[in-house]
């Protein structure tokens, strides 16, 4: 794969990595970084990149596994804001605007692998799916996804 058509793959795939930057990262500046480093570690892991699975499935595994190492190397300071950046507020709801801040802030509650597997489950990827990305067997995604549904309502009812 060539420049361009690695560039197409990220256009392609964008909605993704901005997705995963969204959930670890709280400032725009960091999450501009985050997309940059994915895309950076996209290019580096391409060779290795053998077409067993979907480009959608390859594409989080790296976004997510260099969310969380970068997080780990930086361990920045944490400042969460009432309110969620980025939302396009003309276009939605007083209503659902804050329902989404709502969850947002819940899913911040959650720690790494939780905001992994239901960011995954969000994009209503399957359990196979899900278990190839994050590294482990299908029955135990529906036992974590189970486990981070109760967390969130309970998160939510607070």
């Amino acid at each position: 794969m060539d420049e361009r058509q690695f560039l197409t793959l990220i256009a392609e795939h964008q909605g993704i990595i901005h997705k995963v930057c969204r959930l670890y990262r709280d400032s725009r500046e960091d999450r501009e970084d985050l997309f940059q480093e994915i895309a950076y570690q996209l290019w580096r892991a391409l060779p290795s990149f053998r077409g067993r699975a979907k480009q959608s499935t390859w594409i989080y595994r790296v976004a997510l596994n260099t969310a969380l190492a970068s997080f780990r190397k930086k361990k920045p300071e944490i400042a969460y804001s009432a309110v969620l950046p980025d939302l396009p507020e003309a276009q939605q709801s007083e209503e659902l605007a804050l329902r989404q801040e709502r969850l947002f802030a819940a899913l911040k509650q959650l720690d790494d692998a939780e905001k992994a597997i239901i960011t995954l489950y969000f994009e209503e990827l399957s359990y196979q799916e899900i278990a190839a990305v994050i590294g482990i067997n299908e029955n135990y995604v529906g036992v974590k996804l189970n486990r981070i549904k109760n967390k969130i309502q309970k998160l939510l009812k607070l």
